[in-house]
């Protein structure tokens, strides 16, 4: 009896110890497909934010009231690799050297946590480390634009644009102010007929906007290069009370 007893005894330690052993097999072959449905999802991640499109979160009130500050907006990045940007898109764009000047890096000092913040940018869930702006296309190549006194408003062309989505009351009040007015939206400025490959971009919170008409000290007098668009602005996506679509304006076409 006692000899059956031990063997028993030992049969029960063994099957324990399979039991033990398969657990933990189950457990790492767990780990495992989760890691790789992990990597899977961050490499599909990195290819649509950085081939097809992009989610920013907007920082400031200069865009408003089409766009209000902390909305996500969904940026598409392959509308113009079959045609070209047009007066009234609403794109995010790299701004030019000279307008960094306030631009601060947001990445740590620390190597590690900055390689970290890196990746973590090149698959969407950290924003990257570029002064990236919002802001509507007013004018494109060949256009000349301009704001005088007179005016009623800003002049493409010889044509005043729409301005119906611009924000009222404005901001800051420019009437009697003898360098500019609120038909321009600020100060006077122009005419400035804009190079090919170049965009003349504005806010549409006119008079609370740093855009191109407080660069007009630079080689091109405030355009900026077509190719520094990341992409063009398609919806709000968040929050839910906001989502919606961000409609191009017809202001006045190229020649």
């Amino acid at each position: 009896m006692l000899g059956r007893t031990e063997k028993n005894t030992a049969d029960g330690d063994n099957n324990r110890q399979k039991k033990e052993k398969s657990a933990g097999i189950g457990v790492l072959s767990f780990l495992k497909e989760v890691l790789i449905i992990v990597v899977i999802a961050l490499a599909l991640s990195a290819l649509v934010q950085n081939v097809f499109a992009r989610v920013y979160v907007i920082p400031s009130g200069s865009m408003m009231p089409t766009l209000q500050i902390g909305d996500r907006i969904l940026v598409d990045k392959i509308s113009y690799r079959t045609g070209d940007p047009k007066p009234g898109d609403v794109v995010v764009f790299k701004g030019p050297d000279s307008w960094n000047d306030t631009f601060e890096s947001s990445r740590s000092d620390d190597p590690f946590i900055r390689a970290l913040q890196n990746a973590g940018s090149f698959v969407g869930l950290v924003p990257p480390d570029e002064n990236d702006l919002v802001k509507r296309i007013i004018a494109v190549g060949g256009q000349t634009v301009r704001c005088q006194p007179g005016d009623k408003g800003i002049t493409v062309d010889d044509h005043v644009i729409d301005s119906a989505y611009t924000l009222y009351p404005p901001v800051i009040d420019w009437g009697g102010n003898p360098n500019g007015s609120n038909a321009c939206g600020g100060p006077y400025f122009g005419p400035i007929t804009i190079p090919k490959g170049f965009m003349w971009v504005m806010g549409d919170n006119r008079t609370d906007s740093g855009d191109s008409r407080y660069h007009m000290q630079d080689q091109y007098h405030g355009a900026v290069p077509v190719k520094n668009i990341r992409g063009k602005v398609q919806t709000i996506i968040w929050p839910v009370n906001r989502w919606q679509k961000v409609d191009s304006q017809p202001l006045v076409q190229p020649k």
